[in-house]
């Protein structure tokens, strides 16, 4: 089992990069947790500060299952465990015990040192930390494209996709609110949003939070409405890639399920479904439910583009990965311009791939397509 060392920076990119690791040993220094804590008083942006407590959750969900500092397992394979610093241990002299970077680096030597027969990556999107590590002979990677979002988040698509609607993390907070106010004090009325919620608090919502108010209460009036649920769970999934933040996959599933239940045979919606549940860290589920889109559709080119990335991301399985991503390429020959963009995605995802395959001691077979 390999072990990989996250660095502050992967984390706040992408929460659910805990996750992101499966069958290896996920390694979180305690100086990450120092950093993610004074995140909590700091005045950075909103969302970075967001995405410091969704990392703070869920190390303490994952707690739940025994001691962080001896070890726990992941959902989906592997183990994660918290080490902290040994100010006592030998340190090479490029490194100082008060430089917070150079304390995550420590650790990394550490647990080397004690075991890590099958290998140890330090993971940051930190160009100092990165070559500070390769002067140490430490192996690195980079994580997605820093703060802004992982290679998952980039690549994982909807080709055609119908919508898409900006919300921030105030947004929801305000549209949650409005509605708990709502269905406190109006529940009962049968009166509808434009006309039971007061004007002067409709008037400081933005048009996108009244949007968010009048779907949480049009379910709480009827719950048979699938074009409301529907609308109220592409939200979510939205939501997941602007913050990142697991929990808005995990609502988006739940959605999507209540709607497939009476829908089973929306394609398009169960596609949608599968990429949440790999942003929720369920990549099993996520191939799962990807391959049932096959069944029904073949050349579904959502479906096939997102399974490699499951393959490649979630499995480390570069074979599957190759396949899914030829089907693409395949599929998109002659395409119109959101056709070639995808075919640029997928053959940029092959290479790269490839080229991580002959890294790890794997040769893969010329399909024909580059």
């Amino acid at each position: 089992m390999r072990t990989v060392v996250l660095d502050t920076n992967v984390l706040l990119a992408d929460p659910g990069s805990l996750l992101g690791f499966p069958d290896a040993e996920v390694v979180i220094p305690e100086t990450v947790l120092s950093e993610l804590d004074k995140l909590k008083t700091s005045r950075v942006d909103p969302d970075l500060r967001f995405r410091g407590r969704e990392v703070s959750r869920m190390l303490f969900e994952l707690s739940e299952q025994g001691s962080l500092i001896d070890g726990v397992e992941l959902p989906d394979g592997g183990t994660l465990r918290v080490v902290p610093f040994e100010p006592d241990s030998e340190m090479p002299e490029t490194l100082s015990a008060r430089n917070a970077d150079d304390r995550i680096l420590a650790v990394a030597l550490q647990v080397c040192a004690q075991d890590c027969v099958d290998g140890l990556t330090v993971v940051t999107n930190d160009l100092n930390m990165l070559l500070k590590a390769q002067a140490l002979g430490l192996e690195v990677e980079r994580h997605g494209d820093g703060v802004e979002g992982g290679f998952a988040r980039r690549y994982i698509v909807r080709p055609f996709q119908r919508y898409k609607i900006p919300l921030g993390i105030l947004a929801m907070a305000l549209a949650v609110f409005a509605a708990i106010v709502f269905l406190t004090l109006y529940g009962d009325t049968g009166a509808t949003p434009s006309t039971a919620v007061p004007t002067e608090f409709r008037e400081q919502l933005s048009p996108s939070e009244r949007t968010i108010l009048d779907y949480l209460v049009r379910l709480e009036n009827n719950e048979t409405d699938l074009d409301t649920r529907l609308s109220l769970a592409n939200l979510y999934y939205d939501l997941r890639l602007e913050t990142g933040a697991i929990e808005y996959a995990t609502l988006a599933i739940k959605h999507y399920e209540q709607y497939l239940e009476v829908r089973p045979e929306d394609v398009e919606v169960r596609a949608d479904m599968a990429a949440s549940y790999f942003y929720a860290g369920q990549t099993d589920r996520a191939i799962q439910e990807g391959l049932r889109v096959l069944e029904t559709d073949p050349n579904h080119l959502q479906a096939n583009f997102n399974l490699g990335i499951f393959y490649w991301r979630g499995r480390s399985d570069f074979a599957a990965a190759a396949s899914q991503f030829e089907k693409v390429i395949e599929l998109t020959q002659g395409g119109d311009e959101n056709a070639q963009a995808v075919q640029q995605e997928a053959r940029a995802a092959l290479e790269q791939l490839r080229t991580e395959a002959e890294e790890a001691g794997e040769t893969l077979p010329e399909g024909g397509t580059l």
